[in-house]
């Protein structure tokens, strides 16, 4: 990132920004969690290894996920499904990479995107 944040500043961006940001380490725990706005209550996985924030179905697509972004052979996955009652959920995990090409750990990003589904044509004006 370009520029220096304050943490008061870096804090108010993490609970601005539309999405569920969630932070895992290179040993798989969730480290981070900005304000829920798509799960429940995320405070009892932070700790926790990323495998018990998933139903046991997915676990070998997670397994290798991280496996290949360890590895580095893959950097991004994106996934969705919809949701009874929240809607279509995007799912989306991004590598965390030192400058040198080391794995810190993986980003996912999650959102609901019925709105932006629906949104077509051209809108340059304020409401």
């Amino acid at each position: 990132m370009m520029g220096k944040l304050s943490e008061e500043m870096l804090e108010a961006v993490m609970e601005t920004i539309p999405l569920d940001i969630i932070v895992i380490d290179a040993q798989d725990k969730v480290v981070g969690w900005n304000k829920p706005k798509t799960a429940d209550n995320p405070q009892n996985v932070l700790g926790e290894d990323v495998r018990k924030c998933h139903p046991q179905h997915v676990l070998p697509i997670v397994e290798q996920m991280l496996s290949q972004m360890k590895s580095g052979e893959r950097d991004t996955a994106t996934f969705w499904h919809p949701e009874e009652d929240k809607g279509m959920k995007l799912i989306r995990y991004y590598a965390l990479r030192a400058e040198d090409g080391k794995y810190l750990g993986c980003l996912e990003c999650d959102e609901y995107i019925d709105e932006i589904q629906k949104i077509s044509g051209v809108k340059m004006k304020l409401d």
